[in-house]
């Protein structure tokens, strides 16, 4: 079993993001969850745990307009 976390670095044109996305290899792997990444820049998603990490995160929240 490999110990290696899975991290995708995102843009703010892949929001509202959720898991799989549709050019994963395993993109019916798991049922589609969305994952918050305006709050803290980043998001693990709970069914595979791969770590969504927002591009140009500033450490402030971003809000949907």
């Amino acid at each position: 079993m490999s110990n290696t976390r899975r991290v995708v670095e995102v843009k703010d044109a892949d929001l509202p993001l959720h898991c799989p996305m549709p050019g994963d290899a395993v993109w019916n792997g798991h049922p589609r969850v969305y994952l918050p990444l305006e709050e803290k820049g980043e998001a693990l998603c709970p069914y595979c745990g791969t770590l969504y990490k927002l591009q140009g995160w500033d450490g402030h929240p971003r809000h949907k307009h």
